[in-house]
C-alpha cells in the first residue's frame, strides 16, 4: 500500500524537506488589506513577503483556510490515483477551520474516488482510504510530528502502525513560539474574537519588556514562561531544547522557524550551541522561514521551535 502524508501550510518545515519526503501541501492564504497571498512554503516568496512589512498592526489581515471544496478538488485531481492511503495532519482545530474542512471533504472524497479512478483507467483498483489527524499543536509542532510521520512512511510501516504511532506521539510534542510583541498577539487574537490577553497585561508586558514563551499542545495555547527581553527569551528556549537533546529525543529532529530572515538566528549564542550539540547527538536541525499563517498570528520576527520528547524535569519557568 502506498501512503502519502498531507499537511497544511501552517506546518513549519523547509520546502526542501517537504519535497525530499514527498509530503503534499494544502496551501493556505492570507488576505492583507485587499490583496491575497498564498503560502506554498517557497522560502524566497515567504522572505519577500516579510521584507515588505505587510504584517504590521496597521494592516488589516486575516488567514484563509483551504475550503472543503478545494481539498476535495485537490485529492480527486492529484492524490487518489497515485496513493492508497492519505494521512492529513492539520494545525490545531481550535486555531483554524482546516481540520473541520478536511474532515468534511473526506466524505466527498471517499464517495467519489472510485469513479475518478475508473474514468482515468487508473492502475490502482484497490480501495483508497484517508484519515484526518488533528495535531493539536501549532507551526513547528506540526512540523515535528510531520517529520516523524514521514520517517514511518519511509520505513514502510503499515497504515495501522502509522496511525497508532503518530497518534501516540501527539502527546510528546514540545512546540513553542516567542513573539516579539505581546500587543501584536493581543490585537490579532481580538480580531478573531479571542480575548485571552487583557489590555492591562499587554501594557505591563510592554512596560517591563516581558516576553512570553508560548506553548501549543493538546489544543491548548498558553504561556510556558515569561522572560524579560526578547533575546533572553529566545536563548532560554534554545537552551531548553539543548537539555532535551542531551537527555534524548524521540525523533532525530528539532524544527526552528523565523518570521523573517533566517540569518537573525546567528545573533543568538544559544542557537549556535544548539547546532553544535545537535550535530554531536546526530540530531537534524531543520530551520525554515515561518509560514504566513504563523507569522500573521504571532507577528514578524517571531521565532518558533518544536521537538518530540518525553516530559522531563526541565521547565522553562526555572
Amino acid at each position: 500500500m502506498s501512503t502519502v502524508l498531507v499537511v497544511d501550510a501552517a506546518c513549519d518545515l523547509p520546502k526542501i524537506f517537504l519535497d525530499e519526503r514527498g509530503i503534499w501541501l494544502l496551501p493556505t492564504s492570507i488576505r492583507v488589506d485587499q490583496t491575497i497571498y498564498t503560502d506554498d512554503k517557497d522560502p524566497g516568496k515567504l522572505l519577500n513577503f516579510y521584507s515588505k512589512g505587510l504584517l504590521t498592526r496597521e494592516h488589516d489581515a486575516e488567514s484563509l483556510a483551504y475550503t472543503s471544496e478545494q481539498i476535495t478538488e485537490l485529492f480527486l485531481a492529484k492524490i487518489v490515483n497515485k496513493f492508497d492511503f492519505a494521512l492529513v495532519q492539520t494545525v490545531s482545530r481550535k486555531r483554524s477551520l482546516i481540520y473541520d474542512n478536511a474532515l468534511q471533504s473526506s466524505f466527498s472524497i471517499l464517495r467519489e474516488y472510485r469513479g475518478v479512478r475508473a474514468s482515468a483507467n487508473a492502475a490502482r483498483q484497490s480501495s483508497f482510504a484517508m484519515r484526518v489527524f488533528n495535531t493539536g499543536t501549532l507551526f513547528c509542532g506540526q512540523g515535528i510530528i510531520a517529520a516523524y510521520t514521514s520517517d514511518l512512511i519511509a520505513q514502510g510501516k503499515s497504515k495501522n502502525e502509522i496511525l497508532k504511532l503518530s497518534t501516540d506521539m501527539r502527546e510528546k510534542i514540545h512546540a513553542f513560539i516567542v513573539p516579539p510583541s505581546v500587543h501584536y498577539v493581543r490585537d490579532r487574537a481580538r480580531k478573531k474574537g479571542e480575548d485571552s490577553i487583557s489590555a492591562f497585561s499587554a501594557f505591563i508586558a510592554k512596560s517591563l519588556d516581558i516576553v512570553p514563551i508560548i506553548q501549543g499542545r493538546n489544543d491548548k495555547t498558553e504561556p510556558a514562561a515569561k522572560v524579560r527581553g526578547f533575546e533572553n527569551a529566545v536563548d532560554k528556549l534554545f537552551n531548553h531544547a539543548i537539555k532535551y537533546i542531551n537527555s534524548g529525543l524521540l525523533s532525530p529532529y528539532v524544527i526552528v522557524s523565523v518570521a523573517g530572515d533566517l540569518s537573525v538566528l546567528d545573533q543568538f549564542p544559544a542557537y549556535k550551541e544548539l547546532l553544535k550539540v545537535a550535530q554531536q547527538k546526530n540530531i537534524r536541525v531543520l530551520s525554515c522561514v515561518m509560514g504566513l499563517t504563523s507569522g500573521l498570528n504571532v507577528g514578524p520576527g517571531s521565532i518558533g521551535m518544536g521537538f518530540l520528547a518525553e516530559d522531563g524535569n526541565f521547565s522553562l519557568s526555572d
